[in-house]
């Protein structure tokens, strides 16, 4: 159970040095401090660059900035101080015991007179011979903890039997026969240990510090990621949009269309119908008069002609019952319950991976056996054989606006291939113009990605950061031959690997006409493979990775991205 929080008295007290609070500061968290014991203890953190409240451990990164509390500011209430500061090593501030009215700061203390002294009332202590052999030590404040407190007396001497401060006192009976050195010499043997001690802090703090650079520089690339995701979201569901306004505008057009055509027809039938009505209309005037008539000779002279029956001019028209414009009105309601039924489908499955996948793995320190925090599935290996680099197997295709003009694309762009005539192309900044080069659309930033591709001619294989050059014909529009991209030069001959025109020949690599690059960004590394019927590592460059990267070619004869499915 937690301590229940005292009540504020009258005069609050400062956690850090036991005492009235003097010149009150409140740092962020809401908790308070005297002004100067909060910056000596922060002045010891300076190192790390990262500070905290020493009660409830909120960190701050930058050092806040101290001021003074306004009079009307009334500290934090604070939990029921204990007897002693939790920080006995730091120093406290203490006041000379002599000064009369306002207390100057002390600087020394004496072991003898037990008692505080500024730099005015120590004087004597130097001047007069009265105090010759009274010990004098800087003050750090504590000066209770300097005296033997079953003798009085100053603790000059160290038991390293019982490994604490003595006096001389204590040697005659408490502490006779046992291993007694003086406090200096002892001093000298620990601080042996404290400095060791020391250079492992700052070696771990240097170790901290990388981590925490590359744990932001991580968290940056993973915020980069967030926002080429949701743009590329942004931009696919603006191409269904525009694909549904093109399906509503067929469907309509369809409708619009076969409403003319049922128009048209029934336009003619009923033109035909009308015709016919009239003819029968004219017969039944014409049959009426011969009926009426008086005179017979007229009558059986007219009779043949009028006796036959009507022959039918239309057949009967009856709307087919199959035909029905609601069936393209529940066409176009099927369509939008299948793709309802895909994304939900699909959402539902990258949800659960989502959740499932953990963004941070946490790994134990000092030589822990547990892996508690590294959830199952996880793996924390290189890969090492073929179908473990497939499960980073990732689709790609050469983007259009990058190939030079010496190039042509074909295969979906999946397949590029060098002619000796100029190509066509519009201009466009991104495009290589002085070599024969092009780069993938996929940027790659963040996690692990393997990408096959086959090759005849000279050909080179890597990855390249976006803002390479792409104009003229120097080193900085080059693969390999600048510190944005790293390649690997392959030919009949044999490989060398490039970066920063540096090179490095590799006679004993294996060669094959399919190269496999595994990137593992986060871990900084882009590796070679050849792939026949093994894979054998060619080399593989250690990096440090700023922006993402996209895989690139060049080409001699012809290049093309072989077809990965995840094992």
């Amino acid at each position: 159970m937690a301590d229940p929080i005292s009540p504020v008295p009258s005069e609050a007290y400062c956690p850090l040095c036991m005492d009235t609070l003097r010149d009150p500061v409140t740092i962020p968290c809401g908790d308070t401090y005297c002004l100067e014991c909060i910056k000596i203890y922060w002045d010891q953190l300076d190192h790390m660059g990262l500070y905290s409240c020493p009660q409830c451990r909120t960190t701050f990164t930058p050092r806040p900035v101290l001021r003074r509390n306004p009079p009307d500011v009334k500290p934090k209430p604070q939990r029921q101080l204990p007897e002693l500061s939790p920080f006995p090593y730091m120093q406290r501030e203490s006041f000379c015991d002599f000064c009369i009215g306002r207390r100057n700061k002390a600087v020394k203390s004496c072991l003898v007179c037990l008692a505080y002294y500024c730099e005015t009332h120590v004087k004597p202590h130097y001047e007069s011979s009265t105090f010759r052999r009274h010990k004098l030590v800087d003050e750090t404040g504590h000066l209770d903890r300097k005296i033997c407190p079953q003798h009085e007396k100053g603790l000059e001497l160290f038991c390293r039997s019982d490994q604490m401060c003595i006096c001389v006192l204590c040697t005659v009976k408490e502490h006779r026969s046992h291993n007694i050195t003086s406090a200096e010499e002892e001093r000298i043997e620990k601080q042996k240990v404290l400095l060791a001690t020391q250079s492992e802090v700052q070696r771990i703090t240097q170790e901290r510090i990388k981590e925490l650079q590359e744990l932001k520089h991580n968290v940056d690339i993973l915020k980069s990621c967030a926002q080429r995701a949701q743009a590329g979201s942004d931009k696919t569901f603006h191409e269904m949009l525009q694909a549904v306004e093109r399906w509503k505008a067929e469907i309509n057009q369809m409708i619009v269309t076969n409403m003319q055509s049922v128009v048209s027809q029934a336009k003619g039938y009923v033109e035909r119908l009308e015709q016919e009505i009239m003819e029968l209309q004219r017969r039944d005037t014409e049959l009426r008069q011969i009926i009426e008539t008086e005179d017979n000779i007229h009558f059986l002279q007219n009779f043949p002609t009028l006796c036959a029956p009507p022959e039918a001019m239309v057949p009967k028209v009856l709307i087919n019952p199959q035909f029905s414009f609601g069936e393209m009105s529940k066409t176009a309601t099927e369509m939008k319950e299948h793709v309802d039924d895909i994304c939900k489908k699909e959402l539902s499955k990258i949800s659960k991976t989502v959740s499932e996948t953990p963004v941070y793995i946490l790994l134990p320190r000092n030589g822990e056996k547990q892996l508690k925090a590294v959830p199952s599935g996880v793996d924390l290996q290189e890969p090492k054989t073929r179908k473990d680099f497939l499960r980073y197997c990732c689709k790609m295709s050469i983007d259009p606006n990058t190939v030079s003009k010496e190039l042509v694309l074909s295969d979906r762009n999946q397949r590029v291939t060098r002619k000796k005539t100029i190509q066509f192309y519009p201009d466009h900044p991104e495009r290589f113009d002085g070599f024969c080069q092009a780069l993938c659309k996929e940027p790659l930033t963040g996690f692990r990605f393997y990408w096959e591709a086959e090759w005849s001619g000279e050909f080179s294989i890597g990855v390249a950061y976006k803002s390479i050059s792409r104009k003229g014909k120097s080193s900085h529009s080059l693969l390999g031959y600048n510190d944005k991209s790293w390649s690997l030069l392959c030919s009949d001959s044999g490989y060398s690997a490039w970066h920063n025109k540096v090179d490095r020949d590799l006679p004993d690599a294996p060669k094959a006409t399919r190269i496999g690059v595994y990137l593992d960004y986060a871990g900084n590394t882009v590796a070679f493979y050849s792939i026949s019927e093994a894979m054998e590592l060619i080399h593989r460059f250690k990096a440090q990775f700023s922006e993402p990267l996209y895989a690139g070619f060049g080409v001699g004869s012809s290049v093309t991205l072989c077809q990965l499915q995840p094992l």
